[in-house]
């Protein structure tokens, strides 16, 4: 019973993670490419008369989908057609459970691994249910009955034998140097040093294999520039044409649960998943205290900083809309100094001085939150991406996969097993 409620914990946190940051990724998505191309970007939905800078929007767009009419072709494959929204969004969900979030925590006695399932084949495993989503793009194009969606659904096949290929190949140079296909074996691993001085990540040893990777990941979730399934200018919106409602936001969900996925395995695989550079495990647990008291008097002094900025804000617009808007930089300040007041709080319960217990919990919190860390820089680069690059020609996306990266992937991993052979 204790080992399944550990479990249940365990998929509830990544569950969390992923459904949260589903949800402030549309938002960074829609402000993100507002920024890259100087203009406002979403700012007027309203709750209470608060706007939120725009965070208000993916809330109105649940609503939206939740009570939109649910408008289906006549000529559909029923079965297919509403297995595929739901089929895109188990895959996206499934892929997580061999991805560690930090190496174990200590509670009531008990080493708990922080990860749902360390299979001693990992990522075989991801390998095998990241491509499953490809069947879901086929089977909605297909059960559609539109010429379209048909032809997103052959583009998405075609794009996903292309780059599965360089992505399976990349990871095996990992497999080389690491020496197991255990996901949380490869993850500990990293936490090593080379020549004293650089960590053992995987962009260090692999640093091509790192480019091949991220260059297939992108085309796995059909993110810009390989999102020519959904080709808005060649085949309308591609594959999911025919959806609407509840089904579309399965769709467009599971997109962005690949994302942050992909966000995971790029970070675990190249970039020391939840190993916090220099400090290994025993530092963390014996300068504990002194790390959490630094980090709560840092959080309270940026918190006051941007209350500051925010107090300036409301003498400095007072009155400039004469609408409820005028009242958010007063909110933002008060959630600023509620903020600094937590941490303060904090520093009350006398961090330097925890125990040997609270110093390993404390030690597994750290961890974790690098983790988190690591996902969100590289689930905003997908963003970063999509709105500075411009789609490819299909032929060109085939031409990358097939006469540019596959090459480069398998020349990598001869000479990576050529160096494991001779060190």
């Amino acid at each position: 019973m204790t080992i399944v409620l550990d479990t249940l914990s365990k998929i509830g946190f990544f569950f969390a993670l992923i459904m949260g940051m589903v949800v402030v990724l549309i938002w960074m998505e829609r402000k993100g490419a507002a920024f890259i191309q100087d203009r406002t970007g979403p700012n007027r939905a309203v709750i209470g008369g608060v706007r939120l800078a725009g965070l208000v929007h993916p809330v109105a767009d649940v609503f939206k989908l939740l009570f939109k009419e649910d408008v289906t072709p006549d000529n559909r494959h029923k079965g297919l057609y509403d297995l595929a929204p739901m089929l895109a969004m188990i895959v996206a969900m499934s892929t997580y459970t061999v991805i560690p979030f930090g190496d174990y925590i200590m509670l009531a006695g008990r080493k708990i691994p922080l990860v749902v399932a360390d299979l001693d084949v990992g990522l075989l495993y991801v390998l095998a249910i990241s491509s499953l989503g490809t069947y879901a793009v086929v089977m909605a194009g297909w059960a559609a009955n539109n010429k379209f969606t048909f032809l997103g659904g052959i583009r998405a096949m075609a794009q996903m034998i292309s780059y599965e290929l360089t992505m399976g190949f990349a990871l095996m140079g990992l497999v080389l140097i690491f020496g197991s296909l255990r996901i949380t074996d490869i993850a500990a691993g990293q936490g090593d040093l080379i020549l004293g001085f650089l960590p053992k990540w995987g962009v260090i040893v692999q640093p091509l294999g790192f480019l091949l990777f991220l260059t297939s990941v992108f085309a796995e979730t059909n993110r810009n520039p390989f999102d020519l399934p959904e080709g808005e200018s060649e085949i309308v919106a591609g594959f999911h044409l025919e959806y609407s409602s509840m089904k579309f936001a399965l769709f467009f969900m599971a997109e962005y649960a690949h994302m942050v996925v992909g966000a995971a395995l790029i970070a675990t695989f190249y970039f020391g998943g939840y190993q916090i550079p220099f400090m290994p495990r025993p530092f963390l647990e014996a300068h504990a205290g002194n790390l959490m008291t630094g980090k709560l008097i840092g959080i309270a002094l940026v918190s006051i900083l941007f209350a500051v900025l925010f107090a300036r804000r409301v003498q400095n617009e007072k009155n400039k809309f004469g609408d409820a808007r005028d009242r958010e930089p007063g909110i933002g300040m008060g959630l600023w100094i509620l903020v600094a007041l937590g941490s303060i709080a904090g520093l009350a319960l006398k961090p330097w001085a925890m125990g040997p217990e609270a110093a390993s919990v404390t030690a597994s919190l750290f961890q974790i939150a690098m983790f988190v860390a690591k996902v969100v820089f590289f689930a905003w680069l997908f963003i970063w991406v999509r709105w500075t690059l411009p789609r490819f020609r299909y032929d060109q996306l085939m031409h990358l996969g097939w006469k540019v990266l596959l090459p480069l992937s398998i020349a990598n991993l001869v000479v990576t097993a050529l160096v494991s052979a001779v060190v």
